[in-house]
């Protein structure tokens, strides 16, 4: 069963798409094919971060469901896209808190916004959508971040990360082989509920969520939803504080 902070923290998650979904231009029906679908027709940098804020709570429930029943290696593929939706969000959020919109960020959404399939017909388009570099986009994140740190140490950390997470997400030998043991040593295809496996991967899960939350700040922020991110920022302090993390932000009532 999920844990209780868990819980809380994706229901509050879930409530601050839903508040922030209210004050964009809501999806329209447009044509498509014979029928029709939503779509957000002005493709506002804040429409994208609603729709990335969703995505990012339905794949951590995915990856909760997963862990669950000792899926640990299908969690760590799910990992590897909540890193790149994490890093979306604090990219489109930080452009907008800093004043800083570049290039890169209108080639961003031009991609993100870009169709598949052809909606006079519904055949495949043009598909071959511009994928922006990973590594610009930690680039840009690090400089915003890097005022007490060094910004080339931390995209070379993201880059390890996402490559350690990438070998989930395309079978790399090492990674399946973290799924053979016991006694005797074998595959385990029913899952590694139970196993010392199951109890490393848990803490990834708990990182996960602080980072999302953190993200989820950051999008308040950029909305200009001050009350909302206070809000957000207090509760990470108190998840942080519930599995024995102090990053040395105060909680309510402490001075």
């Amino acid at each position: 069963m999920i844990e209780s902070t868990y819980e809380a923290a994706l229901k509050n998650m879930s409530a601050t798409v839903h508040a922030l979904a209210k004050s964009v231009p809501p999806p329209q029906r447009v044509p498509f094919a014979d029928s029709f679908a939503y779509r957000y027709v002005e493709r506002t940098v804040h429409q994208a971060l609603v729709q990335k804020l969703a995505r990012y709570v339905t794949t951590l429930r995915g990856a909760c469901l997963l862990f669950e029943y000792g899926f640990v290696q299908e969690q760590a593929a799910l990992q590897r896209v909540l890193d790149e939706i994490q890093e979306d969000i604090t990219f489109l959020a930080f452009g907008v808190i800093f004043d800083k919109m570049t290039p890169l960020h209108q080639t961003y959404l031009e991609a993100f916004y870009r169709e598949e399939f052809d909606p006079r017909t519904g055949e495949p388009g043009n598909q071959d959508r511009p994928m922006i570099p990973r590594k610009k986009i930690r680039a840009y994140i690090a400089r915003l971040e890097g005022s007490n740190a060094n910004p080339s140490r931390g995209v070379e950390v993201a880059r390890q990360v996402s490559k350690t997470y990438s070998g989930y997400v395309h079978a790399a030998s090492p990674q399946i082989m973290d799924m053979f043991g016991g006694s005797p040593p074998r595959f385990h295809l029913g899952g590694m509920k139970g196993t010392e496996r199951h109890d490393e991967h848990r803490e990834d899960l708990w990182n996960y969520f602080y980072r999302g939350i953190l993200a989820f700040a950051f999008a308040a922020k950029a909305f200009g939803a001050d009350k909302m991110f206070e809000d957000i920022s207090y509760f990470s302090a108190n998840f942080a504080k519930s599995a024995g993390h102090d990053y040395g932000v105060k909680t309510r009532g402490e001075t």
